[in-house]
C-alpha cells in the first residue's frame, strides 16, 4: 500500500492553494497589506487590525450567506433591506420589555423568513432573482419603516437585559479580540465546511454550473436554491442584530446600501457572478480586502466620495478577470 508523506501532503496542498481560485485575490491582499504598512506604520498595529475585523465582521457575515445565492446562480439585493427589518423587530421587542435572547431568536427568525419568500418567488413563480430581490429590497424596507413608525428604536442601557444584550457586539473576547470578529470566524467557519464538505456544497455548486443536468442526476433544485435564500436572509439577521447591539440604535433606513459591498465582496473574492464557481475562503479573502482598502483610505484622509469611486473600479476589474480568465479557458 502507498502512503504519502507529511511533506508530500504539504507540498500537494501548497501547489493547490497556488491554483485555487481565490490565490490572485489573496496575493492582491498580501500587497494591500504591504502598502498599507509601508504608507502608514500605524496601520499594522494590532490595534488598528483588531479595529478592522471589528469594522468588516457585519459585511463578512452577510456575505458567507451570499456566497450560497451567487454560488447558485442568483443574486440577493434584499440583504441590507433583511438586515434593518431584522434589527427593527429585535429592538422594538426589546423596547416592549421582553427578554434579549426572545427578540433575538424573533429577529432571526423574520430575517430566515424574508430569505424564504424570496426563494419560494423564484422557485415557485420562476421570477428571475434579481427582479424578485429588487423588488423585495423595497418591500422589506418598507415594511421597517412601517412597524417603526418611521421613528429610530433606541436601546437603554438602564432597560433589563441591555447592557447584557450589548456586549454581542460592543464586547471583547478575552478583552481583547472584538466579539463581532469572533462571531464572524465561527459562522465563516461554518459556511466553509458547508459549501467544501457537505452534500449541500457539492448540489450548490451542481445547480450553478448547469441546473439542468444537476436536475437530471436527482438534485432537488429549487430545495437548494430556496436553502441558499434561507442562509442569505439568516445571515443578512445576524449582521442586523449585531450592529443593533452595537449601536444600541437603528432606523428604518439603516443598512441602505450594504447589498453592494456585500456582492462586491463575493465577486472580489472569485466568484462567478454566474454561478458554478467560487468558494468561502474567497468572499472571507474578498471582504478582508475591502476592509483593508477602506481602512488605508480612512487613514490616509481620503473622501469617502473617492473611497466609493475606488471600490467600484476594484469590483470592475475582479469581473474582468474573471470574464478573462473564463474565455482563456474556453479557448484552450
Amino acid at each position: 500500500m502507498t502512503t504519502t508523506t507529511a511533506p508530500a501532503r504539504a507540498s500537494l496542498d501548497f501547489r493547490s492553494l497556488l491554483h485555487a481560485r481565490e490565490s490572485g485575490v489573496f496575493a492582491a491582499l498580501v500587497l494591500l497589506f504591504a502598502l498599507g504598512t509601508v504608507l502608514t506604520p500605524s496601520f499594522a498595529s494590532s490595534d488598528n487590525l483588531l479595529s478592522v475585523g471589528q469594522q468588516i465582521a457585519q459585511i463578512g457575515i452577510m456575505a458567507i450567506g451570499a456566497t450560497f445565492v451567487i454560488v447558485n446562480g442568483e443574486i440577493d439585493l434584499s440583504v441590507g433591506s433583511i438586515y434593518a427589518l431584522s434589527a427593527i423587530t429585535t429592538g422594538m421587542i426589546i423596547s416592549e420589555g421582553a427578554a434579549w435572547p426572545l427578540a433575538i431568536l424573533a429577529g432571526l427568525g423574520v430575517g430566515a423568513f424574508a430569505g424564504l419568500l424570496n426563494g419560494l418567488a423564484v422557485v415557485a413563480l420562476g421570477v428571475p432573482s434579481f427582479i424578485v430581490t429588487l423588488g423585495t429590497l423595497s418591500v422589506y424596507r418598507g415594511v421597517a419603516l412601517l412597524i417603526s413608525d418611521g421613528a429610530p428604536i433606541s436601546l437603554s442601557s438602564s432597560q433589563d437585559g441591555v447592557a447584557d444584550f450589548n456586549l454581542l457586539g460592543q464586547g471583547r473576547l478575552f478583552g481583547v479580540v472584538p466579539m463581532q470578529f469572533v462571531f464572524f470566524a465561527i459562522i465563516a467557519a461554518i459556511g466553509i465546511l458547508l459549501l467544501s464538505r457537505s452534500r449541500l456544497g457539492f448540489n450548490t455548486y451542481a445547480v450553478g454550473g448547469n441546473q439542468e443536468a444537476a436536475r437530471l442526476v436527482g438534485i432537488n433544485v429549487k430545495r437548494v436554491k430556496l436553502t441558499a435564500f434561507v442562509l442569505s436572509g439568516f445571515t443578512a439577521a445576524v449582521a442586523g442584530v449585531l450592529g443593533l447591539s452595537f449601536l444600541s440604535y437603528v432606523q428604518g433606513v439603516t443598512g441602505s446600501g450594504l447589498e453592494l459591498t456585500v456582492i462586491s465582496a463575493v465577486i472580489i473574492g472569485g466568484a462567478a457572478l454566474f454561478g458554478g464557481s467560487g468558494t468561502m475562503w474567497g468572499t472571507v479573502i474578498g471582504v478582508a480586502f475591502i476592509g483593508l482598502l477602506q481602512n488605508i483610505l480612512n487613514i490616509k484622509g481620503i473622501s469617502s466620495f473617492w473611497q466609493t469611486i475606488v471600490t467600484g473600479l476594484v469590483i470592475i476589474a475582479a469581473v474582468a478577470a474573471d470574464t478573462w480568465q473564463r474565455k482563456r479557458k474556453t479557448r484552450a
